[in-house]
């Protein structure tokens, strides 16, 4: 037992005790975690689910979809809510301390973030809504994420808004706009699907013709999710690895 305590003594273990930097750490850890956990699960239905989905008969169909899926959109919608507050608590935390070592109130700054993407998000809905082909609605949501961007780093170049601040403030709005996508598309649709497709295998109840299209309006804004996955990671990583944005 001395051995271990003179062992353990040698090493150079000097965690912060402040509450500020045990809280960002621990909000850092959830957001990571919960995140990890909400886009696994997206590349999971993306690239494995989908595929398998068009390879299997209505008789299978009937006893995968009532058994799985209720079980992985679980984890998957309440991923996205977990990892977007997580994220937004520690980004309130980042835009806090610019805001006051440069004697300003940030709230502008969190006005505009919530503001422009969430009306990014409204208008991303209706295309998902409105068109079946996937690469004019690609083409839509580019040109309304691209604005969205823009305007945000427009509204927020006051000088005082570090990289960390700017490019999180993009990378979480296409977080925000994801986890809409989720609750107000991909779930409203697949709950129904699930339980019409349980109700066909137990007792033989005819699927309603609406759920093509509501199957489809949900993989529309699954692969749209799966794509603006891609620069929130980047923004996300450059946050504190590549400054692009502010001082």
């Amino acid at each position: 037992m001395h051995f271990v305590a003179d062992f353990l003594g040698t090493i150079p273990f000097n965690p912060p005790t402040n509450f500020a930097a045990n809280e960002q750490i621990i909000l850092r850890f959830i957001h990571f975690l919960a995140g990890i956990t909400w886009v696994g699960l997206l590349y999971f239905f993306n690239l494995v689910n989908v595929p398998f989905m068009k390879e299997i008969d209505a008789p299978t169909k009937g006893k995968v979809v009532p058994s799985l899926m209720p079980k992985a959109l679980w984890w998957f919608r309440w991923g996205a809510v977990v990892t977007v507050l997580a994220g937004i608590f520690y980004w309130s935390q980042i835009v806090g301390s610019d805001a006051r070592n440069a004697g300003l109130n940030p709230g502008a700054l969190f006005g505009s973030f919530y503001g422009i993407w969430t009306i990014a998000f409204i208008f991303i809905m209706g295309l998902i809504m409105m068109l079946n082909d996937g690469r004019l609605l690609a083409l839509g949501v580019f040109i309304i994420v691209t604005a969205a961007a823009w305007m945000f780093l427009s509204m927020n170049s006051h000088g005082w808004e570090s990289n960390r601040a700017l490019s999180i403030g993009i990378g979480g709005g296409l977080g925000w706009i994801m986890m809409f996508n989720v609750w107000g598309v991909i779930w409203r649709f697949q709950k129904k699907i699930i339980r019409w497709t349980a109700e066909n295998a137990a007792n033989g109840t005819p699927i309603p013709p609406e759920a093509a299209k509501m199957a489809r309006r949900a993989f529309l804004a699954s692969r749209t999710n799966a794509w603006l996955s891609l620069p929130m990671l980047f923004f996300m990583a450059a946050a504190s690895h590549y400054p692009m944005f502010g001082k």
